[in-house]
C-alpha cells in the first residue's frame, strides 16, 4: 500500500470517527436541552394548577360570602325614590 493510500485511509477514518463523536455529543446536548424544556413545562403546569386552585377557592369563598351577607345591586329597578320623580 502506498503512502498516499495510507494517508487517505487514515484521513477518512479520522474524519468518520470525528463525525461520529460530533454527532454523539450533539445528540447529548439536544437531549439535555429537551430535558430542560420538559422540566420548564412541568413547572409551568404546576404553577397553572396552583393558580386554578386559588381561583376556584376564591370563587367558593365569594359564593359563601354572598350567601352569608345581604348583598343587593346598587341599581334596583324597584327603587321608587329615584331623582326622576320630584315633588313640587
Amino acid at each position: 500500500m502506498s503512502a498516499a493510500a495510507k494517508a487517505t485511509l487514515g484521513g477518512t477514518c479520522l474524519f468518520a470517527l470525528g463525525t461520529i463523536v460530533f454527532v454523539h455529543f450533539q445528540q447529548q446536548a439536544e437531549k439535555a436541552a429537551m430535558h430542560q424544556g420538559v422540566i420548564r413545562d412541568m413547572e409551568q403546569q404546576r404553577i397553572k394548577r396552583e393558580r386554578q386552585l386559588d381561583f376556584d377557592m376564591q370563587r367558593v369563598l365569594e359564593e359563601e360570602y354572598k350567601r352569608e351577607q345581604n348583598v343587593r345591586s346598587t341599581v334596583d329597578p324597584r327603587d321608587t325614590t329615584s331623582s326622576t320623580t320630584s315633588t313640587k
